[in-house]
């Protein structure tokens, strides 16, 4: 399925290439971006993220900054500079399609109907909205129109353009039994009557003044999502707009609080004041009654809005700093809490149920914990009921951070060309190739594991065996180990690819024994001839988890867990036990996901010592992994 979707960075070169995944909805499943003749669909990540990384000036904001023209044209407006600079044609395309649409829509004044009656839909049953904009006007506006898989044959092509007494007419001339209240059943049953409607995709315009079927754009538009766009190079101060909405929402709110007073107030300074012109008019009758026989004051009160600006508010932080004192990682990490409250604000005095954050490079200005904080913020906020998270940035950093699936990685050889977009575990190589992985100069050993969890276990682990024998490393402050997740998806797709071996660092893999298919990585690890002595091993037992002692879940948690070296029937694996014994002990309405119990689990090898080491693992297996990698280097 193919649209006329003009793409690329503002008048430059056009951004292309299709790329798959899914959106929660009414959000956007793809959008194009601006000044190109490609088609592009950019497909936001369902659920959690979707995370555009890319070197600078390849296009990556022009993603953004199509969304927010198209959903707000405010925080970013289009202009004539924006048309594609190699094209004679000067209208600009964005076009949007949405899934999980509403189960029902009200079109016509009263009667409910649904999208799909009305054949509004594409051919995919997804919404597909595209605004056109000829930027040859000094400020050019949008026609909107709906592409959809919609009936063409004679008389029953333009049923939605038509008024009541329209459909009645054609009603009557086909003599169809069918009520003459209503336009949807009417509309139903002349397409009911027609053999063969002919559809084709076709352009139903819906922003016109002088067609009808402009009551469809003010339906629909109520349900699609708000757009909020945080931009990489706002100034960050306490002056910014999404600050001052917030602060000054609640100046209003605190006016609306003593009105009373403030009436009390008005109605003293009108008696005051109509006092002293009482006062003047008498003493100027004195001197001339002529020059005025009547002067009566008239006393106009200040309207709230003028009460409000009486007011300002700044920001003082910490030992009463203020905000814009404070450096600009500070006080960008503050704005983007501003940002949230700022749209959150206006999703609550709206008709809007759903909401789209769109940031801009979030670890611009930011140290690298403070990035894992706003990326652990945008996990909660894209884990919350009708919210998305669009990140930008060409940080291979940050990006390590994020779900594989969300990854849309932007790339081109020339300025000439349209760049291309990979997705997922498969872009990884070539963000490597293109960004660039700077390693620390102090790292010595590189240790892949499969996920988060793993690395919060061997640093714990490491560490209570160090403080028994200091010659094996304590992997939580050695800068001599890094670890690297690899897990899910994309281990396979590292380890064929021998991504980590540009590096010229030896590698230690340790792996669950869960996946039978991580053997094959083993396998071909320890096969290498890379001279580096890099080496891999699935545990003994089933998990990490496994490895842990009774007591230590106990201290953690305060429930005592059966722990099993291997899953069976009758004894389920350590996080699934651990996950209904906890849930049962908070009062959880549902018990959690072995995955969340895993991250929970992790927080117990914090209780881990070297005796509880040795009891779980008498073959000293952890032991004998520690000191390879001691040993290699």
């Amino acid at each position: 399925m193919v649209y006329e979707y003009r793409p690329g960075p503002r008048g430059h070169q056009p951004v292309a290439t299709p790329i798959q995944s899914r959106t929660s909805a009414p959000s956007t499943e793809h959008a194009a971006t601006r000044a190109g003749n490609s088609t592009s669909k950019w497909h936001i990540t369902r659920g959690l993220y979707t995370t555009v990384i890319g070197r600078n000036d390849i296009g990556k904001s022009s993603v953004l900054e199509a969304l927010e023209i198209f959903f707000n044209n405010d925080v970013v407006k289009i202009d004539q500079s924006d048309a594609n600079v190699r094209s004679d044609d000067k209208k600009v395309s964005i076009a949007v399609e949405f899934s999980d649409l509403p189960s029902e829509i009200i079109l016509d004044t009263g009667a409910k109907t649904t999208l799909a009656s009305e054949y509004l839909l594409s051919a995919a049953n997804t919404l597909v909205i595209k605004k056109v904009y000829d930027c040859t006007k000094k400020n050019p506006t949008a026609d909107i129109c709906i592409l959809a898989d919609h009936p063409t044959a004679v008389e029953v092509n333009n049923l939605l353009e038509l008024k009541e007494k329209e459909l009645q007419a054609l009603v009557k001339k086909r003599k169809l039994d069918v009520t003459l209240k209503g336009n949807p059943s009417m509309r139903q049953a002349l397409w009911g009557d027609t053999s063969d409607l002919v559809l084709a995709t076709v352009e139903i315009p819906v922003s016109k003044p002088k067609e009808d079927s402009k009551r469809i754009w003010e339906k629909v538009e109520q349900h699609l999502p708000m757009f909020a766009l945080f931009q990489s190079d706002r100034q960050s101060k306490d002056t910014d707009g999404e600050v001052q909405n917030p602060l000054k929402g609640a100046i209003t709110s605190a006016i609306a609080e003593v009105q009373e007073e403030i009436n009390k107030i008005q109605t003293k300074v009108r008696e005051k004041s109509e006092e002293i012109a009482n006062l003047t008019h008498i003493a100027l009758q004195t001197i001339d009654p002529k020059l005025a026989s009547t002067l009566v004051p008239k006393f106009t009160p200040p309207t709230p809005a003028k009460w409000t600006g009486l007011f300002s508010l700044g920001m003082d932080t910490d030992d009463d700093i203020p905000l814009n004192k404070r450096g600009s990682g500070v006080r960008r990490l503050i704005l983007v809490s501003f940002f949230k409250a700022e749209a959150e604000r206006k999703l609550a005095s709206s008709n809007r149920a759903k909401v789209i954050y769109a940031i801009e490079e979030p670890e611009t200005s930011q140290h690298p914990n403070n990035q894992k904080i706003l990326i652990e913020a945008f996990k909660e906020i894209a884990n919350a009921p009708d919210c998305q998270v669009i990140l930008t940035t060409h940080s291979p950093g940050l990006a390590s951070e994020l779900p594989a699936d969300s990854i849309r990685f932007i790339s081109g050889s020339s300025s000439n060309t349209s760049p291309s977009v990979q997705n997922g575990a498969d872009a990884f190589g070539e963000i490597a190739d293109t960004l660039g992985l700077i390693p620390d100069s102090r790292v010595k050993v590189l240790i892949c594991v499969e996920g988060p969890t793993d690395v919060e276990a061997f640093c714990y682990l490491s560490s209570a065996l160090h403080k028994k024998d200091n010659s094996i490393p304590d992997l939580r402050v050695d800068p001599s180990y890094a670890f690297v997740p690899l897990g899910g998806s994309s281990l396979k797709h590292w380890i064929n690819a021998k991504y980590l071996q540009g590096l010229r660092i030896p590698e230690a893999h340790i792996y669950d024994a869960d996946v039978e298919d991580y053997a094959v990585s083993v396998d071909e690890v320890n096969s290498r001839d890379d001279k580096l002595g890099s080496w891999a091993v699935q545990t003994n037992k089933h998990e990490i988890e496994c490895y842990l002692h009774q007591d230590a879940i106990f201290d953690a948690f305060g429930v005592n867990v059966d722990v099993v070296d291997r899953p069976t029937v009758d004894n389920p694996s350590v996080p699934s036990a651990f996950a209904k014994l906890y849930s049962s002990h908070k009062g959880f309405d549902h018990t959690m996901k072995d995955t969340k119990a895993k991250t929970y689990l992790s927080r117990a090898f914090e209780h881990m010592t070297a005796e509880r080491i040795r009891e779980r693992d008498p073959e000293g297996e952890i032991e004998g992994w520690l000191r390879k990698i001691s040993n290699m280097h």
